[in-house]
Parts: C-alpha cells; structure tokens; sequence
C-alpha cells in the first residue's frame, strides 16, 4: 500500500499523533520523545502555533509511520519514526528542510539516540552535530526518599487555589516582581510570547485542560502562611508505565531547601503504586544530584 501524507489539523489530528507517540514510544532505542512533550506545547500560550499546518503525518494506509514537527523555537524540528519505517528518512529530513520554519538559517534538527538512520539522512544533505545534551529520567528500580522541610506542606488537589498557582508559576518561572505580577494584564495588547501568558497557562491549563492531561497527580508545595512555593506537573501515561513530569518551578526565595526533591518524591511514590516504571526530569544537573540516570539523548545538528 503506498505512503500517503497529511497536513496536521489541530482540531482533528491531535488525538491520532497523542495515539501514534504512544504506540512508537520506546525508552531504550530512540523513538523520539515521549506523546505529552508535544501535546503540552501545542496548547501553551508560549507557543507559536501559527505554524503548525506545516507539521505533517505519514501513513500506511490507516496506520500512522511518521511525524514530523517543531516546538519552541518553530525552528527546532523533530521527528517521530515507526520501526520498519526507517526508509522514509530521505523524504522526512527533506521535507523538513525545504518546509518547515527556517528563519536566517536558524533551523536546526533536534535528533536523538536510536535515529541513526535521521542522522545519516541529515549528514548526507550538510549538516552537522553542533550540540548535545541529556534529558535525565529516573528508574523506579531505585529509591526516591527525599522528604518535606519542616514549615511545609503538600496542598491537596482539591483545595488547589489557582490564583496562587498563577502567581507561583510567576515568580517560580524568573519572570518578575510583585508589581508585574499586579499590572500583568497590560501584556494582554501583544499576540506575542510574554512573562503574563506564561503563569496565565496554569490558569487556562486548569480552566480547560488539555484532551490527556492528568492534573489529578501534579504536587503543589505552600509555606507556612499557605503562599504556593512549588509545583511538578505530572502527565500519566499508563501504556508506556510514563511519569512524564512538566513543568516544574519553585519560588526563588524558596530554593535548594529540598522542595523540588520533596515533589518528585511524592510523584515518585504515588506514581509507582500506579505501576508507572519511570520518570522524566531534565538536563540540569540537580536530576543527577538526586538519583536520576541515564535519560534522552538530544543532539541538534545544524547545515553549517
């Protein structure tokens, strides 16, 4: 049956490529990264999704082969491959080259280990590894036991106040003082990224949620006068046994007291009694620090 192609549509395809990252995911070799990095992006007021009709599916008939996308910057494109599909590496890379955003060469192929097959395609057209970096994720075989300073607390779901939320998520996020978080609503005159729309999607993701989140597991850590000081995201993913944690902040004042390992350690043990085997982290290396290993390996090559 021949390969055909399909331009994405967010109202109607967003389900079919969550199903396809689901049923390709595979932690040991390389299918890309995990469904929640895309769903999470495409729905944040952070992203620039005005150019997301040029993300594009392959398919074998009913069944979905290929994606291939960008994120944030839309410069960074990234690729997700069915096994046994490997020979589309050649139409995959040049479609991403002659088509998706490229601004003052800025564009770049975010590939990554077990797409070997990507990388030869990219090396073949001029381009080069120019950077890379490891996503760490912790394996449930290990321990997480790191426990609340006093003075804290975890608030329970159902109490969540999202207002506190917005202002955490505010300052947790570096983007201001107690004044711009006051006059936020004077960035609302711009279409463009700004400090407000970041903390107004903790609102908005509260408000209307996207189709496969799970903010029934996220943590909230608040002080002793009930100020909202940290928050871990969690997305659940029971088919890959993924604890896909994003975002994750903490107020500055409230920093390296051990409340972000406090946080993951909940997720930690609240998502193992799920039966989840593992969670995500990133490249800063407090994951290191705590326990988390081996990870995602992100390498970004660039037509030099």
């Amino acid at each position: 049956m021949a390969i055909t192609t399909k331009q994405f549509q967010l109202l109607t395809d967003i389900n079919i490529v969550w199903d396809f990252l689901v049923d390709i995911y595979d932690r040991e070799n390389g299918s890309g990264m995990p469904a929640p990095f895309f769903e999470h992006a495409i729905l944040a007021s952070w992203m620039d999704a005005s150019y997301s009709h040029l993300d594009r599916l392959w398919f074998d008939g009913d069944k979905t082969v290929a994606f291939v996308y960008y994120e944030a910057p839309v410069t960074d494109i990234y690729f997700a491959v069915r096994k046994g599909y490997e020979y589309l590496a050649d139409e995959l890379i040049d479609y991403a080259v002659t088509t998706m955003p490229d601004f003052d060469g800025n564009q770049q192929l975010v590939l990554f280990n077990g797409q070997e097959f990507l990388k030869e395609a990219a090396a073949k057209r001029g381009f080069e590894m120019v950077f890379e970096y490891e996503s760490r994720v912790f394996d449930f075989e290990n321990g997480l036991n790191y426990e609340l300073p006093d003075g804290y607390h975890f608030v329970e779901p159902s109490d969540l106040d999202v207002l506190k939320l917005s202002r955490l998520c505010w300052y947790g996020f570096d983007h201001g003082d107690k004044q711009e978080f006051t006059d936020w609503d004077k960035y609302d005159d711009s279409n463009d990224w700004t400090p407000a729309k970041s903390h107004k999607d903790c609102v908005a993701e509260w408000m209307s949620p996207s189709p496969h989140s799970t903010h029934e597991y996220d943590v909230v850590i608040a002080d002793e006068n009930g100020e909202y000081v940290c928050f871990s995201g969690m997305w659940w993913v029971p088919q890959n046994k993924l604890a896909y944690m994003e975002p994750l902040c903490t107020s500055p004042e409230h920093r390296r007291k051990g409340l972000a390992a406090a946080a993951l350690t909940k997720h930690y043990r609240r998502m193992k009694s799920l039966g989840a085997t593992h969670m995500t982290g990133g490249e800063d290396p407090f994951y290191e620090k705590i326990g988390y290993g081996k990870g995602f390996r992100f390498s970004m090559w660039k037509k030099l």
